[in-house]
């Protein structure tokens, strides 16, 4: 950081504040601490008669790869309106959201992935301005060396290894 987003100072420190037990940037100037927290993404595995729709990408990084649809939670939305929203984003697709299917931390680029389970309302899909094509795979299909992030790959193997347990579960949001 080289200014205070609150007010604008240049005067900031990187240090441990009063009471706090992680370096912080600190402005001077008006006190501020600026925390800095991890990105939320969020993404859907949907489905569609026992397969799954995985997009490849037309964007950076992992150009031409193929990924589940996901993106970064918007400021004002809940986990799965993201979902939902990226879903429609790179795929063209709705789809219903029937469980939270697995998180899958990233420390070392501050992110954490949240993929939900969800099944295509419709066989109706297409590119979005992010993919470069859009397809259903039956399991013995996924192109496993093409998958463009770990993320995927580790919810696309948790479905394969506890796929039978997920009939019938559903989610709920509070909102106020």
């Amino acid at each position: 950081m080289n200014f205070c987003s609150h007010c604008g100072s240049n005067r900031l420190t990187y240090e441990i504040p009063a009471g706090d037990y992680r370096s912080r940037y600190c402005c001077q100037q008006c006190g501020t601490i600026h925390y800095q927290n991890p990105k939320l993404v969020v993404g859907c595995l949907p489905l569609y008669q026992d397969k799954i729709l995985i997009c490849k990408r037309a964007i950076e990084p992992r150009y031409g790869f193929w990924n589940l649809p996901a993106g970064f939670l918007e400021n004002g939305e809940t986990v799965e309106e993201g979902a939902l929203r990226e879903t429609w984003e790179e795929a063209c697709a709705q789809v219903e959201i029937t469980k939270l299917h697995c998180l899958y931390n990233l420390p070392h680029v501050n992110q954490v992935y949240l993929f939900f389970l969800s099944h295509l309302t419709s066989p109706k899909f297409a590119c979005g301005s992010e993919s470069l094509e859009v397809k259903l795979f039956s399991e013995d299909d996924i192109p496993w060396d093409k998958i463009a992030f770990s993320s995927n790959k580790f919810a696309l193997e948790k479905y394969v290894l506890y796929k039978e347990k997920y009939e019938g579960i559903h989610i709920g949001t509070y909102r106020h």
